[in-house]
């Protein structure tokens, strides 16, 4: 069930950058460059459209002079395939209750660098999973290297964010393991020339809401269907894009819109993605409560019985929010991270301007908090503000200036769209 043999290793960039292309051939309509705001809902509560394209708004979120309004775009059926913790998804599934009687959704940051290394070094398609090191007892996770063309190579870490220590820090965790001998090995001498960042939907099988409601469905990290133990969900994302797109072909065929296209969610839960996911159910509830050690022992022998078509411990439960699981900072050390040399690891900001993103400094700050007090008056004192720490751009600060109050700073500029916050 983690076996990698014969799969293909791209850049999904260049393979979206490609299906862009073949779909517009058959007449398909994109829209590259502008996000979808809001939701448009029609007179039976049913999701019809999107609002897509407003541009220039003012510093405060107002509309100015220079504001170019967006446009309603309706349809028969919408999808959201936003990937993990879309903004459209959280509220389509809060409206509906879409997560009711499910497991809580789990989930990891994963960090990534593309690094160009010495053509003696590089093997195309050669695939490195770690499990682990650095990290410890103090949080689930581990890595991915990729050989690809060109002599690149693509270095990830993922960490899970279930960790009870609040003074993790995630990102130097993943620069602390590129100093391991065999992945500085592999390195030296190359030239890191990208960065990026994304939260993981890890709670599998037993974590997947609802997935349709009125005219609406979630795709692909917007339901969370990422294989845990082979760190994979293209596969899977794809597979439910082509499930909607033929359930909703089918319903529009026999005159139907603005329905809920159960046919879809049929396919998803009892075809290829259900049975991908099924079989590998128990691997990230048994690491989270017991451990890496018994995850190897427990989770492995749980994959073994799967492959004959039953599970040992039946479908283990999460139980516990990730955001449940972190602990006073009262209760745990501060952990001592090696400075970065500034050849195989680098600090955040530096790291950020490989990232490719852009933002005005005029433009309303999209990282809105639900309570602006919250970060000094609780979470500094209980949890040491794990913000500034679990943001793998800087985006958060705790700004303490003699005589004066700490204050909670966002860097929004910085941001590289992770949902991890």
């Amino acid at each position: 069930l983690m076996n990698n043999h014969g799969n293909y290793i791209v850049s999904m960039g260049n393979v979206c950058r490609w299906m862009a292309e073949q779909a517009e051939e058959l007449g398909v309509e994109i829209f590259p460059g502008m996000a979808c705001s809001e939701l448009v809902y029609g007179d039976n509560g049913e999701v019809k459209g999107v609002v897509a394209g407003v541009f220039g708004l003012e510093e405060d979120g107002s509309y100015g002079p220079g504001t170019e309004p967006g446009m309603e775009l309706h349809g028969k059926y919408v999808f959201l395939s936003e990937g993990v913790r879309g903004s459209l998804a959280k509220e389509v599934i809060a409206k509906y209750n879409l997560q009711d009687g499910k497991e809580p959704q789990k989930f990891g940051v994963g960090m990534k660098e593309i690094w160009e290394i010495a053509p003696e070094k590089h093997n195309e398609g050669e695939v490195t999973h770690t499990m682990g090191w650095p990290l410890g007892s103090n949080a689930g996770g581990g890595s991915f290297i990729y050989h690809l063309e060109n002599n690149q190579v693509y270095v990830g870490f993922v960490v899970h964010l279930n960790y009870k220590n609040p003074h993790l820090f995630p990102y130097m965790e993943f620069q602390r393991f590129k100093h391991h001998p065999k992945v500085a090995k592999l390195l030296e001498g190359g030239k890191r020339v990208a960065y990026g960042a994304r939260a993981i939907s890890e709670g599998g099988y037993q974590s997947m809401p609802k997935m349709v409601a009125p005219g609406v469905a979630l795709l692909g990290c917007s339901v969370g269907m990422v294989n845990v133990p082979r760190i994979k969900g293209n596969h899977n994302a794809m597979l439910s894009g082509k499930a909607a797109a033929e359930a909703a072909f089918e319903a529009i065929k026999a005159e139907r819109s603005g329905d809920e296209l159960s046919a879809y969610e049929e396919e998803v839960r009892t075809g290829a993605i259900g049975k991908d996911l099924k079989k590998v159910r128990n691997v990230k509830p048994i690491w989270s409560k017991w451990g890496l050690t018994a995850s190897l022992m427990l989770g492995g022998l749980d994959m073994w019985t799967n492959t004959f078509g039953f599970s040992l411990f039946g479908t283990v439960k999460h139980g516990k929010t990730d955001a449940e699981a972190t602990e006073e900072a009262s209760k745990h050390k501060p952990i001592d991270y090696p400075k970065p040399d500034g050849k195989l690891s680098f600090d955040r900001l530096t790291n950020v301007s490989f990232s490719m993103t852009n933002h005005e400094e005029s433009q309303p700050c999209h990282l809105r908090l639900a309570n602006p007090e919250t970060p000094v008056a609780v979470n500094l004192p209980k949890f040491a503000e794990p913000a500034q720490r679990y943001c793998p751009a800087g985006v958060y600060e705790v700004v303490e200036e003699e005589g004066k109050d700490a204050r909670f700073v966002v860097n929004f500029q910085n941001c590289v769209h992770c949902k991890t916050c």
